[in-house]
């Protein structure tokens, strides 16, 4: 064949094609990487934006500083229990009718399953395991409790006693009647009620003994 016979045309528009395919791969290459720049300068943005919720926070429970990862949406409860391993606190019906997970926010009794927990950053969040003493003398609740027998299965319990604890710094001396109101919010599934409050009374009770010795 000779040299000066014109090339196939399918020859040139194949090798046309392939430069193109190549300068298309470079150019969209360079486009998805300023966007993949721009996409995460936005990300940055947004996570300083206001209103924007931090996944990593600092609660004060229990008189200690804990770190924990925490979802927008995620209740106290949960955290206490699953992320914390507080599992003092007990998730009964987990829709603030049970009281079985109640605990101190600034000394006032909380349903937690109904608390979310970024709303307690910077609140003194106290549980049923942070009432003993650091020498592991009980809270005179708890040990009103031991010394009565106070429940039976016990899973109510640690709601009870949140709940009085909290009841008692507002009205340290109630009579049966008013402690009984205080502490309505919480339910228990034996039913026992009267052995409960004579129990509660008793804390009550060494409460104020130890106020003022």
């Amino acid at each position: 064949m000779s040299d000066n016979c014109e090339r196939d045309p399918r020859e040139t528009q194949f090798a046309l094609t392939r430069r193109e395919l190549i300068k298309g791969v470079i150019a969209a290459g360079a486009v998805s990487s300023t966007a993949y720049l721009f996409r995460g300068s936005i990300r940055n943005a947004f996570a300083s934006a206001p209103g924007s919720v931090e996944r990593l926070i600092t609660l004060n429970v229990n008189g200690q500083q804990r770190r924990v990862d925490v979802m927008k949406q995620e209740t106290l409860a949960m955290t206490l229990r699953y992320k914390l391993g507080l599992t003092g606190t007990k998730l009964g019906c987990d829709r603030a009718e049970c009281g079985c997970c109640t605990v101190l926010i600034d000394d006032v009794p909380h349903y937690s399953c109904s608390i979310l927990t970024h709303s307690t950053r910077g609140k003194k969040i106290t549980t049923v395991e942070g009432l003993a003493a650091e020498d592991g003398t009980l809270h005179p609740v708890q040990q009103g409790i031991v010394e009565k027998q106070g429940f039976q299965c016990a899973f109510c319990m640690s709601g009870f006693i949140m709940a009085t604890v909290g009841y008692l710094k507002v009205n340290a001396n109630p009579t049966r009647e008013e402690l009984a109101h205080g502490i309505s919010g919480n339910l228990c599934r034996c039913q026992d009620y009267s052995k409960i409050l004579d129990a509660l009374m008793h804390g009550a009770e060494l409460s104020r003994k130890v106020t003022h010795a």
